[in-house]
C-alpha cells in the first residue's frame, strides 16, 4: 500500500481520508488544482511518533511541490456525510522546510487526538480514534478568496452564492471578517452585488507562519470580484457540478489572476457546511 501519492491518485478514502479523495477525484477531473499529494492516515501517525523512516518518506514526497505549503487533515469521516468535521482539526500554512512538514504532520495527529475532537466523535456517533490522513499542497498567494454554493443553500434556488475577501479565505470560513455577497444565475447574469466590511486581510508570511493585516480604507467596501470573475466562478461551479454531482460547497481563490479549486464537497446543512 502506497503510503505517499500524488492527490490525482489518492482514491481509497479509508487510506486517505474524504478531503484527499475529493481532490483527487478533482484532479482526475482536470479542475484547476494547487498541486499536491496525499499522505494516508498510516504514515501521519508513523512521523507523530517520531519513526525516522516515514520522515523522510514524507520530506521525499513534497520536496517537488512549490513552496510555501499547505497542510491539511483529512480525517476518514472528515466532510463525508455522516457528519461535518470542519473546525476540529488543524489546517497549517505557510510551511516550507520537511522539518515544518514533520512538526505540521505530529500538530495534526495531535489535534486529531485531542479531547475536544474525540468527544465531537463520540456525540457524533463516530470511531472514537480517528485515522488522519494529510494532503499538503502548494500555497497560493491569492488576492482574492472565498466560498461559493452552487446552489442556495438557503432557499434552494438555482442560483450561485458567492462570498468574497481580500487575501487568503480563511478570514471569510472563519467569519473574521463580513465578506461581499453575490448571488449569479446559472446563465451568468449577477442577480445581486452586495459589498461587505473587509476590515482585515490574511496574508503569508516571508518567514512562514500567516499574519492579519488592517486593509487600506478604500477596499474595506469596495467589491473585490468584477464580472469576468463572478463568469468564471459560474463556469467553475458548472465544472464541480459535472465531476461530483449538484448542490456543492466550494473554497476558491485568484492568485496571479487565474482561479483556483481548494475544496469541494456536498452542502451537509441549510445555510453552510462549516
Amino acid at each position: 500500500m502506497k503510503s505517499c501519492v500524488p492527490l490525482l491518485k489518492a482514491r481509497d478514502d479509508t487510506i486517505f481520508g474524504s478531503k484527499a479523495v475529493g481532490l483527487g477525484q478533482a484532479a482526475r477531473g482536470d479542475l484547476p488544482l494547487p498541486p499536491g499529494v496525499a499522505l494516508s492516515g498510516q504514515i501521519v501517525e508513523a512521523v507523530a511518533s517520531g519513526d525516522e523512516r516515514a520522515i523522510k518518506k514524507v520530506a521525499k514526497a513534497v520536496r517537488p511541490l512549490p513552496r510555501p505549503l499547505a497542510v491539511r487533515s483529512s480525517a476518514v469521516d472528515e466532510d463525508g456525510a455522516e457528519a461535518s468535521f470542519a473546525g476540529q482539526h488543524l489546517t497549517l500554512l505557510n510551511v516550507s522546510s520537511p522539518e515544518e512538514v514533520s512538526e505540521a504532520l505530529r500538530e495534526i495527529w495531535w489535534s486529531a487526538n485531542s479531547d475536544s475532537a474525540i468527544t465531537y466523535r463520540q456525540r457524533s456517533g463516530l470511531f472514537v480514534r480517528p485515522s488522519v490522513g494529510v494532503v499538503v499542497q502548494a500555497l497560493l498567494d491569492p488576492e482574492v478568496a472565498g466560498v461559493m454554493f452552487t446552489q442556495n443553500p438557503i432557499n434552494g434556488a438555482d442560483e450561485r452564492l458567492i462570498e468574497a475577501s481580500w487575501g487568503l479565505g480563511e478570514v471569510v470560513v472563519a467569519g473574521r471578517v463580513i465578506p461581499d455577497h453575490f448571488r449569479v444565475a446559472r446563465s451568468g447574469e449577477v442577480l445581486e452585488r452586495t459589498p461587505g466590511q473587509k476590515q482585515v486581510a490574511v496574508r503569508t508570511l516571508p518567514d512562514g507562519g500567516t499574519a492579519e493585516e488592517k486593509v487600506a480604507p478604500e477596499l474595506v467596501e469596495r467589491l473585490c470580484l468584477d464580472d469576468d470573475q463572478l463568469a468564471e466562478l459560474n463556469g467553475l461551479a458548472d465544472r464541480c457540478e459535472e465531476v461530483y454531482g449538484p448542490a456543492r460547497d466550494i473554497e476558491w481563490a485568484f492568485a496571479e489572476g487565474d482561479l483556483y479549486l481548494l475544496q469541494c464537497r456536498a452542502v451537509t446543512r441549510a445555510g453552510s457546511s462549516r
